[in-house]
């Protein structure tokens, strides 16, 4: 496993001294991270448009992403599996009063994770509503017809109200969120989401990033593209 290596100094994460360089976001997880804030955006668009047809493609590729990142949070590289981000409420105690390990620094923080949690269940449920949902117009879910209308009118009722408005304010959030931590905190969370690497002044375990986890990554992600485009043939 390789080891972070040292680099002069000069980056404003930093107060002083030397740094230390670590791989912390693997090449899958960026891709997913940025592939879905684009399909995100993209489903916000038509779905206020009434683009349906775009609608439903977009959001069968957020189903892809979504399986993918809930498989690769097993699998993938460290900082992005559940296990190193999944904290305890003692543990998000002691990180707001500042008092938490440094290595609760290093990839998602206990706040940054419940921010990771909540997008990622409601976005399963705004894709699980979708596919079971019907305007009574001319869109309607691939697997409208294999449930009660009584969940039919409950799934259309939060994938067109409820739910389309919680996603808004989580993406907003995320933003005023990324906006604070380099305004006030100094800390900038979009540049490791791009390059994969955070400088650091301490030592912390790099993220498995080769050829055989991205290749892995890769499968996976087939894999779940296939399931999806199975469930949209299913559309009638």
């Amino acid at each position: 496993m390789p080891k972070p290596f040292a680099l002069s100094t000069g980056f404003a994460e930093l107060d002083a001294g030397a740094a230390l360089r670590v791989r912390v976001w693997d090449l899958p997880t960026r891709v997913f991270h940025w592939a879905l804030a684009l399909a995100v955006v993209g489903q916000i668009t038509t779905g206020l448009l009434g683009i349906m047809e775009w609608h439903f493609r977009i959001g069968y590729l957020v189903l892809s992403l979504l399986l993918f990142r809930l498989l690769w949070g097993f699998v993938g590289g460290h900082w992005s599996r559940f296990a190193s981000f999944l904290h305890s409420p003692a543990t998000l105690r002691a990180y707001l009063r500042g008092e938490a390990h440094p290595d609760l620094r290093v990839g998602h923080t206990p706040l940054g994770a419940l921010s990771v949690f909540a997008m990622l269940a409601f976005l399963v449920a705004q894709v699980a509503t979708g596919l079971v949902s019907d305007d009574e117009v001319s869109a309607s879910g691939p697997l409208t017809r294999f449930v009660s209308s009584a969940t039919v009118s409950l799934a259309s009722k939060w994938h067109g109200a409820i739910g389309a408005w919680v996603i808004l304010a989580l993406v907003v959030l995320h933003v005023v969120a990324i906006v604070f931590y380099v305004a006030v905190r100094r800390q900038h969370l979009v540049r490791p989401m791009v390059s994969g690497d955070k400088f650091l002044e301490h030592e912390a375990r790099p993220s498995r990033d080769g050829a055989g986890a991205r290749l892995l990554a890769l499968i996976i992600f087939a894999l779940c593209a296939a399931f999806a485009y199975w469930i949209s043939s299913l559309r009638v």
